[in-house]
Formats: C-alpha cells, sequence, structure tokens
C-alpha cells in the first residue's frame, strides 16, 4: 500500500524533529497524537519554554490556514517577540519531495527555510531562512 503525501510528510517531520533536538516528549506527541508544540523565548534563561500550540486557538486558525493553502505540514514552531511585533516561525514539510534532502541538510548547518508569521503586522510575514540552535528541549531563533 503506497503511503499519502500527508503520511510522508509526517514521517519526514519525525526525522526532522530528531535532528533538531527536540525534546523526546515532544516529539512521541507528535507521532502519536499529532500534537504541534512551540518554542518560546521568554528571557535569556528561559530561551526555549515548550508550549502546546492547541493553547492558542489564533495560532491553531493561523496553522490550519497554512497547512491548506500550501499543502505543508507544520511538525514545530518558534515564538519570538521582537519590537516590531511577535514571530512565529512555522517549521513545516513541505508538499516538494524533492526538496526534503536539501532541508534536511539545511537543519544540519543550523538554518531552516520556514514561514515567519508577524503576529501583529502580517503584512511583514515572508518565508525566509531562520537561524535556530537546539535549546532547553526546543529551538532558539538565533537570526
Amino acid at each position: 500500500m503506497e503511503q499519502t503525501l500527508k503520511e510522508k510528510q509526517k514521517q519526514e517531520a519525525l526525522k526532522r524533529m530528531k535532528m533538531l533536538h527536540l525534546m523526546p516528549n515532544v516529539i512521541k506527541d507528535f507521532e502519536k497524537n499529532n500534537r504541534v508544540y512551540y518554542s518560546e523565548r521568554q528571557n535569556s534563561v528561559f530561551n526555549a519554554v515548550l508550549y502546546w500550540l492547541d493553547n492558542n486557538q489564533d495560532f491553531v486558525a493561523k496553522i490550519k490556514e497554512f497547512e491548506k493553502k500550501h499543502k505543508a505540514l507544520i511538525y514545530h514552531a518558534q515564538l519570538t517577540h521582537l519590537v516590531y511585533g511577535d514571530n512565529l516561525a512555522l517549521f513545516y514539510v513541505s508538499k516538494n519531495e524533492e526538496e526534503w534532502s536539501q532541508d534536511r541538510q539545511d537543519i544540519k548547518e543550523s538554518r531552516v527555510f520556514s514561514k515567519v508569521l508577524n503576529l501583529q503586522n502580517d503584512y511583514d510575514s515572508d518565508f525566509g531562512y531562520i537561524g535556530f540552535r537546539p535549546s532547553m528541549g526546543g529551538v532558539l531563533r538565533t537570526a
């Protein structure tokens, strides 16, 4: 039986989550329950606190819209508070399987192509590379 695109995306997401060194419980919860977490930088000490994404219905709505529009699968997100607005970077597996090996290579080089949502000013939202490093079982955005 051939896997559907969603099933393939989920398997790819699990590989990437391990590469990001996300907390094992976060990976297991995604695998078993399709639960997505986000890492939030609160201050210099707590720089990658993990939360369930479904605790924030605004985030859930934005993710559902993104996944539907782009036929993508979100597997993690990272929230950073900046002067010009809160940014939610979406880590996702695209529908384009031919890009997946490059996406894994990017993770090895501590960068990920993501959709970054400016939660205060949607016109400032865009696709692009962000830098990250593993921290506290989540990820910390570095650039």
